[in-house]
């Protein structure tokens, strides 16, 4: 696949802070790449490089195959959208779209033209002469992205746009931003400290921390096989233990199973590994029990827990166990485990 950025070795430091430390990175042409991570691990600082508003301090930045490092953002042929908006309150929404045509000088029927089209792919054409105060965040946020996406860029930089948006309506841009970006055609990198955004709209997902890349590759392929702890905590991983010739193990909520302690001690079979615990608090969540356990690894330390149990699922002569204090075996099949890295 045809490459559409590149970091080489490029560092970022703030006096003798590194934001960055030598990153190595493809975009790919034509696929929505999130740059995910908390805060203060380098996404940021990486975007607005890419962008040109950031020089690197060491390496250099390729567009299309070429050296952008010392060139200006408006000659990179990027589209931005940044978390606040940044529109033109005394603008209408066609002009604040058209803005960036009319700084390139293009005529004004062409002009009409590209802003009426791309008003339309994000479903704003009847609110063209709306001032930006009119609208809702969603359709401010709809406006900046038709913004940045009129001027036909090489790429579309996403700066956590949808973070100032309520949950139906974060959850409503996703699909939207998705929709937009394969009907146009676009290569698009999101900045988010989101994982559930990150996992639903990524093509391949770049896990950042200090400044450097922990993992990176589909949401498919990384999700279930996250390369370390810090990847699997950021991914929603809650149980972590040692097991005997494993190591350091984890696996989901979710995955974990809950038995009556018929079962006792630790011991690994053909059916994963078992585990014996005691339930320290249960917490109602409709169709799930949220049950904490605090459990002894391989390591003999107390390590907590947390399973996800569907109550109709829990054999009728276990659930006198799963109350606090009870007794109970844990166990999790061979294939729901994750090693991970030390």
């Amino acid at each position: 696949m045809t490459t559409a950025a590149e970091f080489l070795a490029v560092s970022r430091r703030f006096g003798d802070f590194t934001a960055v430390d030598a990153l190595d990175l493809a975009i790919r042409e034509g696929e929505l790449t999130t740059l995910l991570g908390p805060s203060g691990c380098g996404k940021t600082t990486s975007l607005r490089m890419l962008a040109g508003y950031l020089s690197p301090t060491e390496g250099s930045i390729f567009i299309g195959g070429k050296d952008v490092t010392n060139t200006p953002p408006e000659k990179r042929d990027l589209g931005m959208v940044f978390q606040s908006y940044a529109l033109f309150p005394h603008m209408s929404v066609a002009d604040n779209v058209g803005y960036g045509l009319k700084l390139r000088k293009v005529p004004r029927a062409e002009r009409a033209k590209r802003v009426a089209e791309a008003l339309e792919l994000v479903g704003l054409g009847h609110l063209a002469d709306r001032r930006p105060k009119a609208l809702s965040g969603g359709q401010q946020q709809r406006v900046a992205l038709a913004r940045a996406i009129v001027i036909r860029p090489r790429l579309l930089l996403l700066d956590e746009p949808l973070s100032n948006l309520d949950a139906r309506l974060r959850v409503q841009m996703r699909e939207e931003i998705r929709r937009i970006q394969g009907e146009a055609g676009l290569t698009v990198v999101l900045v988010t400290h989101d994982q559930e955004e990150a996992l639903e709209m990524s093509d391949r997902m770049v896990v950042m921390n200090g400044g450097r890349v922990m993992q990176e590759g589909p949401p498919d392929d990384l999700f279930p096989a996250p390369a370390n702890r810090f990847v699997a905590e950021f991914l929603g991983y809650e149980n972590f233990f040692e097991l005997p010739g494993r190591g350091l193990v984890t696996v989901r909520p979710e995955l974990l199973r809950v038995h009556g302690p018929s079962r006792n001690g630790n011991t690994e079979s053909g059916e994963g590994t078992a585990v014996s615990a005691t339930v320290t608090s249960i917490a109602y969540r409709g169709v799930e029990l949220r049950v904490s356990l605090d459990a002894v690894d391989a390591t003999g330390a107390t390590v907590p827990l947390i399973a996800s149990v569907r109550r109709d699922t829990v054999a009728s002569e276990d659930l006198p166990a799963l109350l606090p204090g009870g007794r109970v075996t844990v166990s999790a099949a061979p294939g729901h485990l994750v090693a991970l890295e030390s």
